[in-house]
């Protein structure tokens, strides 16, 4: 069984990016807004979220992965200007807090390295 990732985001055209660095590193990948409206599955590896773009508060979204899949990792991203979003995400709990370049650039190292 393929370990799986989630992104949370509407941005389809980095969301390709995304996906395909996902696929290159072995995971199955499958998108959503909001993390109440999307089926975790059981091997649910690591949740990205778009801040940009998601439907749900990282409050919201780290409560519910936390207790649907404990071990799942989280990761934000969002644009380097929007600060308050990306401390939010920090201190709702998330692993791994970078900027949309950040992620960008270090796309295909970060799923191997989960």
């Amino acid at each position: 069984m393929m370990p799986h990732a989630l992104l949370l985001s509407t941005d389809l055209f980095f969301a390709s990016r995304i996906k395909s660095a996902a696929t290159e590193a072995g995971y199955e990948m499958s998108m959503g807004k909001s993390v109440e409206k999307v089926t975790l599955k059981d091997d649910l590896r690591v949740v990205i979220v778009d801040l940009a773009t998601t439907g749900s508060t990282v409050e919201a979204i780290s409560e519910h992965i936390h207790q649907q899949t404990p071990t799942a990792k989280l990761i934000a991203f969002g644009p380097h200007v929007q600060t308050g979003r990306l401390d939010a995400a920090r201190e709702a709990g998330f692993d791994l807090v970078l900027t949309r370049g950040q992620l960008d650039r270090g796309l295909s190292q970060l799923f191997p390295e989960l």
